[in-house]
């Protein structure tokens, strides 16, 4: 791998506030639920040819997490999407009301969204127990890679102090 996806300061600059035009808006906390959800669900509708608009984005965020209309509406959304636009990760198209994902922004949404779920959640989960319950009889070349990252991730912890 040649080029980093997310720049040095990206994880710090993401839960601080931002400015669209005029606006103020909030900063992008992927620890919390609801912005996790957004993510996956722009990553989603990033390839539609047309963009998406909030309504796009909101039914798609019900649809991950199975909340009624009245729980994360289009206005939701599109203050998520001003969150996002703030963060340079999406833009308008034009005067419509229809947004599209920046080519940078998508790999650092992509970056961020599977190192926390497919690399960082797993690592710590399986840092809590000394050794695995179970040897796999048939490991796959990926559960041998997960398993010395779980081992060198444990002896870092131990280094830390974070982990007995």
């Amino acid at each position: 791998m040649d080029a980093c996806f997310v720049s040095d300061d990206t994880m710090e600059n993401l839960p601080q506030p931002a400015h669209v035009g005029q606006t103020k808006v909030g900063g992008i906390d992927l620890n919390k639920p609801r912005m996790r959800r957004v993510a996956n669900a722009v990553l989603a509708l990033s390839s539609s040819p047309m963009g998406f608009t909030a309504s796009d984005l909101a039914e798609k965020v019900r649809a991950m997490s199975g909340e009624p209309d009245s729980e994360y509406g289009a206005r939701r959304a599109a203050y998520d999407i001003k969150k996002l636009r703030g963060k340079g990760m999406v833009r308008k198209i034009g005067a419509s009301r229809r947004y599209e994902t920046l080519h940078e922004g998508l790999r650092a949404l992509t970056a961020l969204v599977v190192l926390r779920e497919k690399l960082i959640r797993p690592l710590l989960a399986a840092s809590t127990r000394p050794e695995p319950h179970s040897k796999l009889s048939n490991p796959t070349p990926i559960d041998q890679h997960y398993e010395n990252l779980r081992a060198g991730m444990r002896g870092l912890f131990i280094e830390l102090g974070v982990a007995a």
